[in-house]
C-alpha cells in the first residue's frame, strides 16, 4: 500500500480548518492542522509535511505570506496552496502567473474562499504531480 502524503493545513478559522481537513482525509491524505502561523512554524521545525495549505490572513494581515516565505526557505520544493477571502471582501485579487507577483508571492497556488472541495483536490493532485 502506498504511503499517504502528509498535508499541513493552517487556518485560524476552526470551521475552515475542519472542512479542509475532512475533505483531504476523505481522499486518503494524512492531515495535520495548526490554528495559527506560530503553531505551524512550531510543527514545521519538528516535521516536514509533503504540502502546506494555509490561510492568507491569520494573526496579522500578512501572516500567510510570511509563513509561506518561511516554508520556502526551509523546504524550497514543498508545494504551498494559499487560501484567501481577500478577493471576496476587498475586490483585490492575487495572480501568481506574473514574474512580479512570483517574486514576492511564494505560494504555488492561490484559491479563493470559500474553496470548493473539487477545486482544492484538483490543485493538491496537480501540485503533487509537478
Amino acid at each position: 500500500m502506498a504511503v499517504s502524503k502528509k498535508i499541513l493545513v493552517v487556518d485560524d478559522d476552526p470551521d475552515i480548518l475542519e472542512q479542509v481537513e475532512l475533505v483531504l482525509k476523505a481522499n486518503g491524505y494524512d492531515v495535520a492542522t495548526a490554528g495559527s502561523a506560530a503553531d505551524a512554524e512550531e510543527f514545521l521545525t519538528a516535521t516536514q509535511p509533503d504540502m502546506v495549505v494555509l490561510d492568507l490572513m491569520m494573526e496579522q494581515m500578512d501572516s500567510g505570506f510570511v509563513l509561506c516565505n518561511q516554508i520556502k526557505k526551509l523546504y524550497s520544493n514543498m508545494p504551498v496552496i494559499m487560501l484567501t477571502a481577500v478577493s471576496a471582501s476587498t475586490g483585490l485579487g492575487f495572480d501568481i502567473r506574473t514574474p512580479e507577483a512570483k517574486s514576492w508571492i511564494k505560494a504555488d497556488c492561490i484559491l479563493d474562499k470559500p474553496v470548493r472541495a473539487e477545486e482544492l483536490l484538483n490543485s493538491v493532485r496537480k501540485l503533487f504531480q509537478a
